[in-house]
């Protein structure tokens, strides 16, 4: 018997420092609040040959920019754009139409998927929430 308990508690210990604990979420810049409007899915960036050519609100394009090209979502909308293969969050604004690639979601600038950190591989899964 004093054997199944030594078990029993080591198992529990050892299953115990198995757990993983999510990561505390990021703090937003001042003044900004998290709606609860989340979506997932991948995201991509572009920058290069679209630096300085007109967006779709008009404005010119800026890959140092923390901005994003969105579907739907109304322009000027923030997202806080967190990397779930690294929990790395940056906030961007919409301010172009896109990805037109199927699966994508976003399409970020070049300075939001260097913070985000996945220049190199060209697309991430990531979590979306609307900031305001």
């Amino acid at each position: 018997m004093s054997k199944l308990l030594i078990l029993l508690i080591f198992s529990t210990f050892f299953f115990a420092s198995c757990a993983t604990k999510k990561p505390p979420e990021q703090p937003l810049p001042t003044g900004l609040t998290r709606t609860g409007e989340i979506f997932y899915g991948r995201a991509s960036w572009y920058g290069g040959k679209f630096h300085n050519r007109k967006t779709a609100n008009g404005e010119k394009f800026d890959k140092k920019d923390l901005t994003t090209a969105h579907r739907t979502l109304p322009f000027g909308t923030l997202l806080e754009v967190t990397n779930l293969a690294n929990e790395k969050s940056v906030v961007v604004r919409v301010n172009d139409r896109g990805p037109f690639i199927k699966k994508r979601i976003l399409d970020l600038s070049h300075r939001a998927a260097e913070l985000l950190d996945f220049i190199k591989q060209g697309w991430t899964e990531v979590k979306a929430e609307i900031v305001q």
